[in-house]
């Protein structure tokens, strides 16, 4: 299972960082996308040679299995390179020097050959074993991989954190932090070996195949990562969907005082029969403008002493501060449609403000309020106790 969802993510990894290759040309250096390109592809490439169906494909012979675990480390490595590079290359541009760890990774890389090659692995069962001569040879593999592994990402962890911390906010802060989770993930995956340099010391031997922690961290590494990098390729679609569904919920929560208003005055359904029609978006917008011109519509009715009164019976009652306005306003709205129903006015120079206006002129600010308002005009007990109150 866990191997099934990491070979999906090297696909779904394949296919964002080749389309961050493309958006490149028209929004970063090439230079530096290649290298955020080659990170993905060899972490991918690494976990895809671990698969079941890459050992189907090579066959299951100690060479292709010898093959398959030393092709997966060097990929790791090579990952963790092209991850540094793109970095430097990010914060110090053209500038930046990018031999000192290219040499740095290569010089690791065939050092880790050298000694898997002389340790001689042999596999026995569901275990590789080395003999005693070569066993410093299997040790110097593991803690050159980890050292070279932890301290590299180490700084990774360490640079994206602090790019996080001072992004603004929006898709490439939020595609930063997923690249912190990505490599916070990577260096868990990374450390998660040094059970393996402790089993090789103590019986020369360890585990052929990647263990069930390892194959988690590994599919936590290749999705965060590449969700980070592909942020600005899904996040628009993702933000119109999330917004959609914020605009029909908003919607209906307003419904209840809509549904008062458009009794007491029937001519603000501006498309009676259609309400959601337009999308989520639009029926909301319709709806506030329908409540709004309700609230206009009866302002005559508004009775200009009542707000300062009920908010002194809400206090009285127990109604909380955060509260209180909306309940006010819900209890005036009753009141103006009980008094436009049996005729009531008052004097329109000192009726009730629009306490819409107060909110930002904006449909997400006044459906918020408006919101927080219908709430209130549902609990019909809590109203109706103020309502008694104003009147005692």
């Amino acid at each position: 299972m866990i191997e099934t969802l990491a070979y999906l993510l090297c696909v779904v990894g394949f296919a964002g960082f080749g389309y961050k290759l493309v958006e490149a040309r028209r929004s970063q250096p090439v230079r530096t996308m290649w290298f955020l390109a080659g990170f993905g592809i060899c972490i991918a490439t690494g976990i895809m040679v671990l698969t079941p169906a890459m050992t189907a494909l090579v066959g299951t012979g100690p060479v292709g299995e010898w093959v398959l675990s030393l092709a997966g480390d060097e990929l790791k490595l090579g990952a963790i390179g092209f991850a540094v590079a793109f970095t430097q290359s990010v914060w110090r541009g053209e500038g930046a020097r990018l031999a000192p760890h290219a040499l740095f990774t290569g010089v690791t890389m065939v050092l880790l050959a050298v000694c898997f090659t002389l340790s001689e692995p042999r596999r026995v069962g569901d275990d590789t074993v080395f003999a005693p001569a070569s066993l410093p040879f299997a040790l110097a593999d593991k803690a050159l991989f980890l050292l070279y592994s932890l301290i590299s990402l180490g700084l990774l962890f360490a640079v994206f954190v602090r790019s996080a911390r001072h992004a603004e906010p929006g898709p490439l802060r939020a595609g930063l932090w997923l690249l912190v989770v990505g490599v916070g993930a990577a260096f868990a995956w990374t450390f998660w070996d040094v059970d393996d340099v402790r089993r090789l010391a103590q019986t020369a031997r360890i585990g052929a195949r990647e263990d069930l922690p390892s194959s988690v961290l590994a599919a936590a590494t290749i999705g965060f990562v590449t969700a980070g990098a592909t942020l600005s390729a899904w996040s628009p679609a993702v933000s119109s969907v999330i917004g959609r569904v914020r605009a029909y919920r908003a919607y209906r929560r307003i419904e209840p005082l809509w549904t008062a208003l458009r009794a007491a005055v029937p001519g603000i359904v501006l498309d009676p029969g259609r309400e959601l029609a337009g999308g989520p978006e639009f029926a909301l917008y319709r709806r506030v403008i329908e409540i709004r011109d309700g609230h206009l519509a009866l302002r005559a009715h508004f009775d200009p002493d009542l707000p300062a009164r009920a908010e002194k019976a809400a206090r009285d009652v127990g109604v909380s501060e955060a509260d209180l306005p909306a309940t006010v306003e819900a209890v005036t709205l009753a009141a103006a449609i009980e008094a436009g129903r049996a005729g009531r006015r008052f004097d329109a120079a000192k009726a009730t403000p629009d306490t819409l206006s107060d909110a930002e002129a904006d449909v997400a600010a006044e459906a918020a309020w408006l919101v927080q308002v219908s709430r209130a005009w549902q609990r019909d007990a809590v109203v109706a106790r103020v309502r008694a109150a104003t009147l005692a």
